[in-house]
């Protein structure tokens, strides 16, 4: 950091006067350590165990905070510990005997540990932090967060930061903060200026089979670049990576489904470039920390109008410039014309010639084919999983390579299609 972004300049100094503070910033605005910093300063103050609590709503984000807290903190030694779901009770418990300085948790993991773990309290904390509030609670956290509330001391200070205000956040903000200072980066739902946006208008009837058609030929014409791909449901985002895959891309899924060795996996492959496309549900659409996003694709269009401004906000961040494409079949026409009125422009079409795109189509079918076949074979090894020694919830997506080599050689004297 070479300069503090608005966010810092704004909320570091009413932190550090000791005052609560309600934050209101759009994603990568550096709110991260916009509330790390003045919390340092204070540990470093008054250095005492379970210092400081943040709550996050996913796995991913609180590993990235974690990450930032170590990085900012490593010269006083400051000691982190995450506390999210899809890891062992017991390690963690283990993890918290060791009181670090610093908790960073998603909220239902946390009263697990809070209500089930033999001397665990915090009842000393000085610091709570909801990070991503809104997404908190709109994952229906209310009663844990709640609960959360009552066990640890009214004597803190509280940070509430949030891409939006709304009711939910309102009634939190009057439930946890003591006269808060408000500090607000941006004041109505905006997308960067040097964004560029556009939709593809697909008809329906190319909805089913030919979507994917459109997808490859955009990111031919786009080689070279980063891309994230939004995918509605997590069976979408493992077939499309297959898919993609059998047309010798590099692309990774991320889900919620996944373990969270698994997804931490994609995240890691992604960021390292090794791997040029990921292809996630809204679970990365906000707060992570990946830099080098040149093309978000939304491939099913969200159906909450604020996902979208979260959605391509992972690309054009910090002065870059990126593009930003949505698909829009015939009965996505409403929930596009709320993402417009929401953004307060008309975006352009992405132009695109017909006879270019389907030239594609015998290819890609074949593609489909296979990816059809090799979910169901990582279906049928969950299946036989379960029944056996439980197993993980992953993707199983690196399994489906041995798989895809034995389609092909059932296939039988059909020519290798290769990808250029």
């Amino acid at each position: 950091m070479e300069e503090p972004s608005k966010i810092q300049r704004e909320a570091i100094p009413v932190a550090l006067q000791g005052k609560d503070i309600i934050g209101l910033a759009e994603t990568g605005s550096g709110k991260t350590a916009a509330f790390a910093l003045p919390i340092l300063q204070a540990l470093l103050e008054n250095p005492q165990r379970y210092f400081a609590l943040i709550l996050t709503p996913t796995r991913e984000l609180a590993f990235q905070i974690s990450e930032q807290f170590e990085a900012l903190g490593s010269s006083i030694g400051v000691k982190c510990a995450v506390i999210v779901g899809g890891m062992d009770m017991m390690s963690q418990a283990l993890i918290l005997a060791k009181k670090p300085h610093i908790l960073i948790a998603t909220p239902g993991r946390l009263l697990d540990h809070l209500e089930n773990t033999k001397g665990f309290t915090l009842r000393a904390l000085k610091y709570l932090v909801m990070d991503e509030a809104d997404r908190i609670l709109n994952m229906d956290f209310e009663v844990e967060v709640d609960k959360i509330l009552k066990v640890i001391p009214r004597d803190r200070r509280t940070f509430l930061f949030s891409a939006t205000m709304t009711k939910k956040v309102k009634k939190l903000q009057r439930a946890c903060l003591q006269e808060p200072v408000k500090v607000e980066v941006s004041t109505k739902y905006q997308t960067v200026e040097k964004l560029q946006q556009y939709y593809v208008f697909i008809p329906v009837k190319f909805k089913v089979s030919n979507l994917d058609v459109y997808l490859v030929h955009i990111l031919n014409e786009l080689a070279g670049n980063s891309f994230m791909i939004f995918c509605s449901t997590c069976n979408n985002t493992i077939r499309t990576a297959l898919m993609l895959r059998n047309l010798g891309l590099t692309a990774v899924p991320l889900h919620g489904q996944m373990s969270q060795n698994k997804r931490l996996a994609a995240l890691t492959k992604f960021k390292a470039k090794s791997r040029s496309i990921l292809i996630s549900t809204d679970v990365a659409s906000r707060g992570l920390d990946i830099p080098h996003v040149d093309v978000v694709i939304n491939f099913d269009i969200p159906t909450h109008s604020k996902d979208y401004i979260h959605r391509v906000g992972r690309t054009a961040r910090a002065g870059r410039s990126g593009q930003a494409i949505t698909f829009v079949t015939q009965y996505d026409v409403e929930l596009y014309q709320r993402i417009e009125q929401l953004i307060g422009k008309q975006l352009p079409l992405y132009k695109t010639e017909d006879d270019e795109v389907m030239v594609l189509q015998e290819r890609i079918a074949e593609a489909q084919r296979i990816a059809k076949m090799e979910m169901k074979d990582i279906t049928d090894k969950k299946g036989k999983r379960k029944k056996g020694a439980g197993g993980d919830e992953g993707d199983d997506m690196e399994d489906a390579v041995g798989v895809r080599k034995r389609l092909k050689g059932k296939a039988g004297g059909g020519k290798k299609k290769k990808h250029k």
